[in-house]
């Protein structure tokens, strides 16, 4: 965030993410958006802490450009199906 204070700004827009990607079969694209203190993601963000290095290994080992990127719309089902 570029130095600024982003505690509490992203959450619900990485929540759909994580739920289309827990959905979906994907690594959890928010296992790279850590807390800068903790290196954690946020408390919101659906996540198995004891597994978070192996999560962001897999992330890191994904062809992402073979994958086509999620609708708005796509993101808000995925958001709803957990809510």
């Amino acid at each position: 965030m570029y130095h600024r204070n982003a505690q509490g700004v992203l959450d619900s827009v990485l929540g759909h993410i994580a739920f289309y990607c827990i959905d979906n079969d994907l690594p959890p694209l928010t296992s790279i958006v850590v807390g800068l203190g903790r290196g954690t993601p946020g408390k919101d963000i659906p996540m198995d802490l004891t597994k978070i290095d192996a999560e962001r290994e897999k992330v890191y080992a994904t062809d992402w450009y073979d994958i086509y990127p999620p609708s708005a719309d796509e993101l808000q089902t995925a958001y709803r199906n957990h809510a």
